[in-house]
């Protein structure tokens, strides 16, 4: 799981990839479609979807003259749970500090009273 993980998150790491797979998420595009509004060529945006495509993201298929470019979105629920995992983890830290900083915050409270009464 990590090995393609890491793959999803090296070929996320690349703005122009991450956005293909915003425009993806909305419809399926060829390659030229894809290549519209960059100004790289057809080829470089072929390199950039066989990333995606070894990362899992994409995959390609075949309607008539047509070779489509489809996101597969089952991809992010490795992400998400991956994600998911580490922040529950950095929930629970939060809430441990927001406990002792409450406890200290009481503890203040008090010292402050007490030398109040003591004035």
């Amino acid at each position: 799981m990590e090995d393609r993980l890491s793959r999803v998150f090296a070929a996320l790491a690349d703005p122009t990839r991450r956005d293909m797979v915003a425009r993806l998420a909305v419809a399926d595009a060829t390659v030229n479609e894809l290549a519209e509004p960059y100004s790289v060529t057809v080829q470089a945006v072929s390199k950039h979807l066989k990333v995606l495509e070894d990362a899992g993201l994409v995959s390609r298929s075949r309607e008539a003259q047509r070779r489509p470019v489809h996101l597969e979105a089952e991809v992010f629920d490795l992400m998400t749970k991956w994600i998911e995992r580490y922040r529950r983890e950095a929930e629970q830290r939060y809430r441990r500090l927001d406990a002792v900083l409450a406890e200290l915050a009481t503890e203040d409270d008090q010292q402050t009273r007490n030398e109040g009464e003591a004035s």
